[in-house]
């Protein structure tokens, strides 16, 4: 088996991060926060969410739960109206596509790692367990 250097596997690293910014999935990604940012209603909605968040923090600070309330519910709604709209969606459905492609690789690499140990500790891959830990309850290794 080969060993590698941490620098090497960032390397590597690196080169796996760059065939993930070239996928379909980013691709899309960008597109669709190109036109998010390129759209004026969605634009005005942000600017309109951002001054409720934060005077909704100094509400919550000065203690004006009724105040507070209304301004939570203008939030929500400005929410609902902003999730309503096509490209937002599209962004929110690219923003996840990307997050499941990152979380696979992150998956993979960990069922990698840990199948490459188990393997190479003679352990059992159908019990999970490294060679050290099938013979935990024998310390002697004696069958």
């Amino acid at each position: 088996m080969t060993e590698y250097t941490r620098s090497e596997i960032i390397e590597k690293a690196k080169d796996i991060a760059q065939m993930i910014a070239t996928t379909d999935e980013v691709d899309f990604f960008k597109q669709a926060e190109e036109k998010i940012n390129k759209n004026e209603k969605v634009q005005k909605i942000i600017a309109q969410i951002k001054l409720y968040q934060k005077e909704s923090v100094n509400l919550q600070h000065f203690q004006k739960h009724e105040a507070l309330k209304k301004n939570e519910a203008k939030l929500d709604e400005l929410m609902k109206e902003l999730d309503s709209i096509p490209i937002v969606q599209e962004f929110k459905q690219s923003q996840e596509d990307v997050n499941d492609l990152l979380q696979l690789i992150s998956t993979t690499i960990s069922n990698k790692v840990t199948d490459e140990i188990i393997q190479s500790t003679g352990g059992d891959q159908l019990e999970g367990k490294t060679g050290s830990g099938l013979n935990a309850g024998n310390p002697l290794g004696c069958k």
